[in-house]
């Protein structure tokens, strides 16, 4: 028995195929963990979680192929989430106080950070105890602040020069006053490569206060006397194929206003997360408005 062939069914299979639109996988998102602490100090300084929501919105609004997660208050994420991160970012109170340092959370941070999650951590987050946190992070990010090596004075640091790489990429020179922590304890070139990607000479004003913990030393003392540069945020590649990225300034909530030094570590979050970079750097935009958004309820500036 012949099958009769039916040109009008051809046709409108053909057409059916062709309505069809082809597949196209959307870019596999990285995946950004953005950890805040506790509130801290007064009005405008340590907003933890004004900070942290306020760089989400910023990759939230980027176009970027990124998916963020924010916890505040000092919440820690649960495994899957840790699990997932291509990047981990801490703004927080540090030292003694440091909400990582519980050890069960030290386990877990081991555990991402040798499958090569990246790392990030913000002002006083950088901060650790020399015995306990301290040689963790010379591994995972490059560098500490360590008290009595390491000095915390408020200063105007003028960044005028950057190194070449993906995240000073659209940064122009820039000017800010911030609470620049300097004089880290860095890891040496055993554990991965460091570049310091913002540096400035230390004014004298810097050494003012007596030595102390977190006021000075002679060491950094000796170095302040012959201008020698400081380094206040560094990229380290890991040996272990992770990234890290430590930024000192972060005081002043009011410092996320400056588009340049936003971008910087916008950019570093999506590095450490080993996304592309654009060639002009994550675009943001920030108003008055996004800036006073969930702050802590500190009470008034005095």
């Amino acid at each position: 028995m012949k099958s009769a062939f039916c040109p009008t069914l051809l046709s409108a299979l053909v057409l059916i195929i062709t309505a069809i639109p082809a597949f196209s996988a959307d870019p596999v998102k990285k995946q950004i963990l953005l950890l805040a602490g506790m509130p801290s100090h007064g009005p405008g300084a340590h907003e933890h979680n004004a900070g942290v929501l306020l760089l989400k919105k910023c990759l939230d609004e980027s176009g970027l192929p990124v998916n963020t997660t924010a916890h505040l208050n000092a919440a820690w994420p649960n495994p899957d989430e840790l699990a997932a991160a291509d990047t981990i970012l801490f703004y927080c109170d540090g030292g003694e106080g440091h909400f990582l340092l519980k050890e069960e959370r030290i386990t877990q941070m081991e555990k991402e950070m040798k499958r090569g999650a990246g790392l990030v951590c913000l002002h006083y987050a950088v901060e650790f105890p020399a015995a306990k946190g301290g040689p963790q992070m010379l591994n995972w990010l490059g560098g500490f602040f360590e008290a009595n090596w390491s000095v915390n004075p408020h200063w105007t640091a003028d960044f005028k020069n950057f190194p070449k790489h993906p995240i000073s990429n659209g940064v122009n020179p820039f000017s800010s006053l911030d609470e620049w922590y300097f004089h880290m304890r860095f890891a040496d070139a055993s554990k991965g490569s460091r570049t310091d990607m913002l540096s400035a000479i230390a004014p004298d004003s810097t050494m003012s206060r007596k030595d102390g913990p977190h006021e000075g030393n002679p060491t950094v003392r000796a170095e302040v006397a012959a201008k020698k540069p400081q380094s206040v945020a560094w990229a380290f590649d890991r040996k272990d194929g992770g990234r890290g990225f430590g930024f000192t300034g972060g005081h002043f909530h009011q410092g996320w206003a400056n588009e340049d030094q936003r971008k910087l570590v916008l950019n570093a979050i999506l590095w450490t997360a080993k996304a592309e970079v654009p060639a002009t750097g994550v675009p943001s935009k920030v108003n008055e408005a996004d800036i006073a958004a969930n702050l802590d309820p500190k009470g008034k500036k005095k």
